[in-house]
Parts: C-alpha cells; structure tokens; sequence
C-alpha cells in the first residue's frame, strides 16, 4: 500500500515529522511512529504540536521553513489546513477533509487516510461485509467526512448523520446524495431514527481522555446486539462501548484498529516504504495499556 513515490534512505538524513491538533497531550501517535521510524531504521523523530485554531496558517508555513518530511492533522485542524496546502489529493480533496500532509521540497500536499485505515479496521475486526447494512454516524466534522467516503465505497442500505449542528449534517449528507442513501438530522431525532440502525459510529471527541465519563449518545436507545464503533482510541473501550455492551449485548469496535492503519498508511506517504504494522501496533497497544493500568485513562 505504499502511496510515496520518495523511498527514504540513509542517504537523506534524519526525517522530522509530527501532529498538530488542540489538545494534543493525550495523542499516542509520537510512540506509534518513532517505534515505526526506528524500525525502518530512519533516523529522525516525530513530535506533537499543540496549534490552537487561529495559528493553523502559521504553523503549516513553519513545516516548510523548519523542513518537516510530513504531519498528521486531527481534531480541530482537518478542515482548516486546506486552504494553506499546495495540492490535496483528489479523494482528500472530494471529502474535504486531510489528515496527512507530505513536504517535497516546499510543496506541501494534502491526503487523507482516516476512512481507508477505519474501514480496513472495521472489516477486520467487527462486522466483515458491509454491503446492505444502514449505519448511523454520529458527528459531521473532519473525521466523519473521510469515513463515510470509504463507507459509500462498501454499498450500505443507507448512512444517517447525527449532528448537534442539524444544518451541518444536511449539507453534508447532500454533498454525497448521488452515491446512496444518505440523511442528515439533528440530535433532537435521534430517536425516531435509530431503531432501524445494524452499525452506529461515533466520530466525535466525546468520552476521549480525559472526559472518559462522558458518551455521545444514550445506550438505552441502542438497538440490540448491533455493532457499534467508536473513533476514540484513549482509551481503549469508551464508556459508549462498554455500556452498549453490558446494556445492550453490542459487538463493540474500538479505535485502535482505524488509529493504527491510518497511521501505517501516512507513514509510508512520507517514507516510501512498507510501515512495520506490527511494531507500531505493540508501541501503540503497550503505551494505552500502560495508561489503563494506571488508572489514567
């Protein structure tokens, strides 16, 4: 799955890299991807960078003064950085969302590897066939928009969107109407909607470390043994996913999965060469665990 057509060497010298969001602290993708560096054998290191939203500009012009190979962008930034990139790349630019940038030499281009890596996950690990199944997403922002793209791309029966903001989640179930049976509603119906769901994903922050407490939707009102996937990696089992299945007998899907092949796929973006999947899974899988037993999470 290689994407670069630039194969890193020894002869390049050391890579810098890194992720901007707001917050930033509770981020593992630091330990996913040095582990990946240092098993590539690339000298270099990956850092976070805490932006707040009105420094994005700002910032994605310091990645080509300070020369950074590529970042990761998350929440808030994935739709902000657009407008301060070179290129974005056709499907990054159809979901209207990045969360990779890759520095060839001055030119920075945009992609987006979140919906490949979920649905990778997804399939892998939960439910195999996604044909003919009506799944609810709940949120509208950049996450939500690549997964649904990749979503489309596996033939539901149809998509809700659930969104505090209702008009935002109308306008971006249209955005897509020609390539199924998509809605958009606000969260006040909820409720009238979502007996008829097989798959319920939640892409917002809501329950992500620190707020473990908090759940974007009521379990209560979640069908029966249907799956339901939450983004949030940290931790490791939302209380959304624990509650679904103790009250509701769910198949839980976690987003350690969506986290680790998003990552393998911006990795070899920006090296050229097959990410080490397995050695980035265990530095990813032993920093949360380490997290949970202390009771941090």
């Amino acid at each position: 799955m290689t994407a670069s057509t630039e194969t890193w060497s020894s002869a390049s010298g050391s890579i810098l890299l890194g992720v901007i969001g707001c917050p930033i602290s509770h981020s593992k993708s630091p330990v996913m991807h040095n582990a990946g560096l240092q098993a590539l054998g690339i000298p270099g290191a990956y850092v976070p960078l805490h932006v707040n939203p009105d420094k994005v500009g700002e910032t994605i012009r310091a990645i080509r003064t300070l020369n950074f190979r590529g970042i990761n962008v998350t929440i808030p930034h994935k739709l902000a950085v657009i407008e301060h990139l070179d290129r974005v790349d056709p499907a990054a630019e159809a979901i209207g969302a990045v969360n990779t940038i890759v520095n060839d030499n001055g030119i920075l281009t945009g992609y987006n590897t979140d919906g490949i890596g979920y649905v990778r996950s997804l399939k892998s690990e939960a439910i195999s066939d996604l044909s003919g199944h009506r799944i609810t997403v709940i949120g509208a922002g950049g996450a939500a928009r690549g997964i649904i793209d990749a979503l489309l791309q596996e033939n539901p029966a149809s998509i809700l969107i659930v969104n505090r903001d209702e008009e935002k989640a109308k306008q971006l179930a249209g955005s897509w109407s020609s390539r199924g049976d998509i809605k958009g509603i606000g969260f006040d119906q909820i409720r009238s909607y979502i007996g008829g769901t097989d798959i319920l994903i939640n892409t917002t922050s809501v329950g992500m470390h620190p707020s473990v407490d908090e759940m974007p939707v009521d379990p209560d009102i979640i069908p029966e043994g249907i799956v339901v996937s939450d983004l949030i990696y940290n931790p490791l089992h939302t209380r959304l996913l624990l509650e679904s299945r103790k009250r509701r007998g769910c198949i839980i899907h976690g987003g350690v999965g969506m986290f680790l092949y998003q990552g393998a796929y911006a990795l070899e973006y920006w090296t050229g060469m097959p990410a080490p999947i397995d050695v980035m899974r265990a530095a990813l899988l032993s920093s949360l665990g380490a997290d949970e037993s202390s009771g941090s999470k």
